[in-house]
Order: structure tokens, then sequence, then C-alpha cells
């Protein structure tokens, strides 16, 4: 793209921004991130920033789908057609491992931007997986610093059950898709058989995560007026995607 990307993030945002450590904060240095269960503070320990990329995050991901994160991210681009798309937004994007190689699939000019609450996932993101169509923002899903209808691809993999309010950061991706685009989550599932459903949501419960069943983003998205709504579960987590009519 011939506009720096950076620059042309801090263009969509509709709050102030300041450059720490590579990416974009509309919170501060006040504003620390808020982890009030196991895993998520986990999420904001740089030990732990460090060996999700490659070690964390693709172990238990495949266990709990039997997919492999290209697989999954292969899955991801023509879920969410981004070769016709120029931009994208990934929400909880960790360390970057699905912004970074989704910005290559977008169309000329493109830009990813990786959104994210916890400052050493987003210091790894900048060091591992920026390109010349990346930026990342620090801020807080539940209220996304950008305009109705932005981008027109929005995502989110593997990160809303461990969100305090994850039906609120979905609405705020709905708002933030423009016509004509695409969302996809990837999240836990609980099966429907029950004994299987209730040991899960117990053992969930204790490191602060949530199961959600088959119909919460499906009900979720078509209450929004979202239509082709699409899912996939495999084992113990849904793929979701869907698309916001003209």
């Amino acid at each position: 793209m011939s506009q720096d990307p950076v620059e042309a993030t801090r263009d969509l945002l509709d709050t102030p921004a300041g450059l720490r450590h590579g990416f974009l904060d509309v919170l501060g240095e006040s504003m620390r991130s808020p982890a009030p269960t196991f895993a998520q503070r986990a999420m904001n320990s740089p030990v732990v920033a460090t060996v999700y990329e490659r070690l964390w995050r693709p172990a238990s991901f495949y266990v709990a789908s039997g997919v492999t994160t290209g697989a999954e991210q292969r899955r991801a681009a023509t879920a969410l057609r981004l070769s016709t798309a120029r931009r994208l937004l990934d929400v909880a994007c960790g360390p970057g491992n699905f912004t970074g190689p989704l910005s290559a699939r977008l169309a000329d000019g493109g830009l990813a931007v990786g959104f994210d609450i916890s400052e050493p996932m987003l210091s790894r993101a900048v060091q591992d997986n920026s390109t010349d169509r990346t930026c990342y923002v620090r801020g807080d899903a539940r209220t996304l610093p950008f305009a109705d209808a932005t981008f027109d691809a929005v995502c989110c993999f593997g990160a809303l059950y461990l969100m305090p309010e994850p039906y609120r950061v979905a609405r705020e991706m709905v708002r933030v898709l423009a016509p004509g685009g695409r969302i996809a989550v990837l999240t836990s599932y609980a099966p429907d058989l029950f004994p299987i459903r209730t040991a899960l949501a117990i053992g969930a419960r204790l490191i602060g995560l949530t199961m959600f069943d088959r119909r919460a983003f499906v009900d979720l998205f078509s209450s929004a007026g979202l239509v082709d709504i699409e899912q996939k579960t495999q084992r113990s987590l849904q793929f979701v995607v869907a698309a916001k009519p003209y």
C-alpha cells in the first residue's frame, strides 16, 4: 500500500492514539490490561506472549479441533473473501499469528489491523508479524475505536471465550463491518450431549473461560441482520461466518 500502515490506521481511529513499542495505543500507559481471571492474566504475561505463537496456540488448537494453524488461516482467508477485501480487523489478535499471514491475502493496497488489549502480545506481534500491510492497535474490544462500517472483513480467532463480555465484543465487530463485508469467529463449543457439555463448562469456568453452545453466535448474527450464516463445529471449537447485506 502506498500510505504507511500506521498512518493509514491512525486515520481510521475515532480516538487519539500514541505510538508505543511499534503499536498504536488508544488506552495510554495509565490504563492497565484488566485481567480478573487466570486465563486473562496468562494472556497478559510476557512469558506467555513469547511462547504462545509458536507452541501453545498451535498445539492447543490442534488438540481442540484437529485443524492445523495453516489450515485455519486458509479457511479464514476463504471465508472472509480476503482477495476482494481491502481492510481487515483482527480482534484479540494476540501476537499477530493470523494478522500477519492474512494481510498477504488482501487485495492490492490492503491493510490488516490487529487489535488487542495485551501489551506483551502486541509487542510480540510488532516484532514477529509486521508487514507493510499491518498495523497493531491496543484498546478495549468492548468499545472498538472505529466508526461504523469501517472494515470489509472482521475476525476473532480463539479469544471470545476469554473475554468478560463476549457478546458485547461480537456486536461491536458487527458494527464496524461494512455492508457486503464478512465476519468470522473461531471460539469454544460445548457439544449438545449433556454430560460432556456440563463437564466442559465446569472445567472452563475454573480457569475463567466460557463454553458457548451451538446457537450462541448463530443467533447473535441473525438478530443483527447478518445473512449467509455458516457454522462448523470441530471437537470443542466452532467456526462461524456471516455476511452483512448491502
